[in-house]
Order: structure tokens, then C-alpha cells, then sequence
């Protein structure tokens, strides 16, 4: 989850004020319910997939299909707002590349393609480029929140809610930005094949996870917020080194920036996986085209990763011409629209799982109501907050795979017929 959304969020929040903190909170709040209702479904199916998998179980295959096409939008759409912030990061170092379109993009691509790499290579070697860049991401932001804290100046904290808007309207779309720094919270359930105890070990790792992230979240911004006036924040493509480099000089923003690149680069890293891991998953289970199930000798599922950085690399250059903030904020809410997709499915999917099975089952307890209906509703409000012209692209994006799911019935049905004719034979 820490990634790219901490190190370049302040920027995109910055034009709405502090209201944006209670953006903040409101999403925690959704984000520790999604986080439950995970926790969860992953005690009731630890099947490869995890939102796929789940929606699958407790709908059908149509819904199975929908969930796993958006949310593999949402991987390779992320991937490529990940890419812009691991590149405006490195602009810190090397200012050309923020000034030259030409060069912004160069390496936006060698980012996206160095990790596909890596993933393509191996698990192993994924999992320890995810470790390493997890605990070197955590140390700077440590640092911004003690030194911000310390420094900060309560009058770039006003005026409250300067875009004009209501509140309310202030905090759905701060709320819709900042959920994009909680999307993967799911992330552990969807390799569930490849973890130990994973009943026991996939929640706690959730739940945990998204309790410490919004901890570090709201700090930063607060730090942050404070030590930087509003309009220069606004403007700024690495936000976080440009406010610790007033307060701790020039050193002070390189180690930041050096530390966001790593962060996004992990970041980049941990999505790349899960796009490989969900059309492997789907294609298993006939969903998605039987061509994504081929895997390397090294087990992995280099086909889907391939196709997947090549459409990110696409989203990537298709929106270059854009400032680097004003990209990132139209990718990251594509990205976190269709990943609410897979979420409104799970928030009933354990009721439905339920219902499915003939109520043989004993029934679920009153938290998977209460729970589930905090999350939908939760969803549905993030929807609305992410704007009418996000929405408008993410529903063209989700109905474009609907020829591919008739498509794909229409041979599993040829094949079946097949099957049919050749025992009668």
C-alpha cells in the first residue's frame, strides 16, 4: 500500500486544504471495513485470485469475470500512475526529466519494464525486492512526520476548505484521492496459493497492514500540510522532498526523494506481481482466455505480465502530454474506480457465498452484515467522489470486456460440445 500515493498525494490534496485530512480519516475508516470483510472471506476460500475468486464463489462466472477484468485494469492503471510518481521523484535528482516530456517517458518505460522483468524471472525474486523496499520506504517518512511535526507552521494549515465547494463535496473528493493510497489493501489475499497458513496468515497481514498505513498517512500530510504554503505545494512533483527540503536543506529532500524512488519502485514491483496473479487465477478457472495460464519453468506467468506492462506502458504514453500531477490524478482515480468495482462484489460476497450454497452452511454472523454493508455503502460513496468524467471512462473500460467474456463462453461452450460428441463417437 505505502507507495507512490504518500510521496505525490500532498500535491493533488493541496487545492482542497485541510478538509483533505478528513478525506483522509473517512477513507481509513472504509478502508479498516474493506480490510474486515477480506479478512473474512479469506478464512472461507484461499483460492488464487482473492476479490476474483471470492465474487466468483458468491455470484457467477459473469461476475467472477467482471471483478478480475477490473481489477486488472485497475493493476496495470496503477502501474502506470506508480511509473509517473517513481518518475517525478527521480526529476528531484535530475530536473530534466521533469522538464522534457520526451525523457519523463524514457523512464516512466525502463521502470515499468525493469520490474516486469524481475516478476518474469521469478517469485523469489520479486518477494525480495517487496521486502527490501519496504523497510527503506517506512525510514523517510518516519523522519517527515518528526521533523514536520516539530516545524510546523499552523497558518499553512488555513484556510480549511479553499476550493469553494461544500464540505461534504470537499471531502468525497479528497476521499476518492486518497483511496488510491489504500488500493492493494487486498493484496494478500490474491497469491493465497503461495502463502503458508494462509486462513490465519492473510488477515492478520491485512488487517495489520491498513491499521498502520492510515497511521502514517494522515501524519505525513499533516506534517506536510504544515510545512509548506498551499499553492507551492500544488505545484510541486515531489512534494514531500520539496517541504524537508525547507526545514532540512538540500540533504534532507534528496534522502526523501531517494526514498520515494525506492517506495514507488516497490510499489511498482508488488502491483506488477498481482498483475500476473490474477489473469493466471481467472484463466484457471476458464474466465479469462486459457492463453494467460501458460506459465514459465520458473512458475511464472510471463504472458500476463507482458501483456499487462505493455498496457501500461500505453496509458503511460497516451497522457504524457499532461503535467506530471495532473496525469497522475486522472490515473489514479481510473485505477481506483475499477478496483471499486471488485470491492462492492466482496462487501456481500460472504452473504452470497451463503446463499449459494443452499444455505448448508451455518449462516454468517452479524459482523458480514454490518461489516459488509459499511463497505458497500463506503464504495458506492467513492464512486461519486471520483467524478463524473472518471466514471464515464471506467464504464467504457469495464463494458469492453464483456465481448471478451462472450467470447471466451462461446469457446469453453464449442469445446464442451466437443468433448459431448466425441464420447457419444
Amino acid at each position: 500500500m505505502i507507495g507512490s500515493g504518500v510521496f505525490l498525494l500532498p500535491a493533488s490534496l493541496a487545492p482542497y486544504g485541510s478538509v483533505s485530512i478528513v478525506g483522509w480519516c473517512v477513507t481509513s475508516l472504509g478502508a479498516i471495513a474493506l480490510a474486515l470483510v477480506f479478512g473474512r472471506l479469506a478464512r472461507i476460500s484461499t483460492r488464487t485470485g482473492g476479490p476474483y475468486a471470492w465474487t466468483r464463489d458468491g455470484f457467477d462466472d459473469f461476475a467472477g469475470f467482471l471483478v478480475a477484468w477490473g481489477y486488472w485494469i485497475a493493476l496495470w492503471a496503477g502501474n502506470a500512475a506508480v511509473a509517473v510518481a517513481f518518475t517525478g521523484y527521480l526529476g528531484f535528482f535530475f530536473p530534466v526529466i521533469g522538464q522534457n516530456a520526451g525523457a519523463g517517458l524514457a523512464v516512466s518505460l525502463v521502470a515499468i519494464w525493469t520490474v516486469a522483468l524481475i516478476n518474469v524471472r521469478g517469485i523469489q525474486g520479486a518477494s525480495l525486492v517487496q521486502m527490501v523496499t519496504t523497510v527503506l520506504k517506512i525510514l523517510p517518512l518516519l523522519a517527515v512526520i518528526v521533523l514536520g511535526l516539530a516545524y510546523l507552521q499552523p497558518d499553512n494549515l488555513q484556510p480549511f476548505n479553499p476550493s469553494g465547494g461544500s464540505i461534504g463535496a470537499g471531502i468525497a473528493a479528497t476521499a476518492a484521492l486518497t483511496l488510491w493510497a489504500f488500493l492493494g489493501l487486498e493484496s494478500a489475499t490474491v497469491p493465497a496459493g503461495d502463502v503458508r497458513d494462509p486462513a490465519r496468515t492473510i488477515p492478520i497481514a491485512t488487517i495489520f497492514g491498513v491499521l498502520l498505513t492510515a497511521s502514517i498517512y494522515i501524519l505525513v500530510t499533516v506534517a506536510v500540510f504544515g510545512l509548506m504554503p498551499r499553492e507551492d505545494l500544488a505545484q510541486s512533483t515531489a512534494p514531500l522532498a520539496d517541504a524537508m527540503r525547507n526545514v532540512a536543506g538540500a540533504t534532507g529532500g534528496a534522502l526523501i526523494a531517494l526514498g520515494a524512488c525506492i517506495s514507488t519502485f516497490g510499489t511498482l514491483n508488488g502491483f506488477t506481481l498481482l498483475t500476473g496473479q490474477i489473469p493466471l487465477g481467472a484463466a484457471r478457472d476458464g474466465v479469462f482466455p486459457r492463453w494467460f495460464e501458460r506459465t514459465t519453468e520458473a512458475g511464472t506467468p510471463a504472458r500476463a505480465l507482458v501483456v499487462s506492462s505493455l498496457l501500461s506502458s500505453g496509458l503511460v504514453a497516451m497522457n504524457f502530454s499532461k503535467g506530471l500531477v495532473d496525469q497522475f490524478n486522472f490515473i489514479i482515480l481510473l485505477a481506483t474506480l475499477t478496483t471499486l468495482v471488485p470491492y462492492i462484489f466482496c462487501a456481500l460476497a460472504e452473504i452470497m457465498i451463503w446463499l449459494r450454497n443452499g444455505r448448508a452452511t451455518r449462516p454468517p454472523r452479524w459482523p458480514a452484515f454490518v461489516l459488509g454493508g459499511i463497505a458497500f455503502v463506503y464504495s458506492i460513496w467513492a464512486i461519486y467522489g471520483a467524478g463524473k468524467d472518471v466514471v464515464y471512462f471506467g464504464f467504457l473500460l469495464l463494458l469492453l470486456g464483456v465481448p471478451v467474456h462472450v467470447a471466451i463462453t462461446w469457446r469453453s461452450g464449442a469445446t464442451a460440445t466437443s468433448d459431448a460428441e466425441r464420447r457419444r463417437a
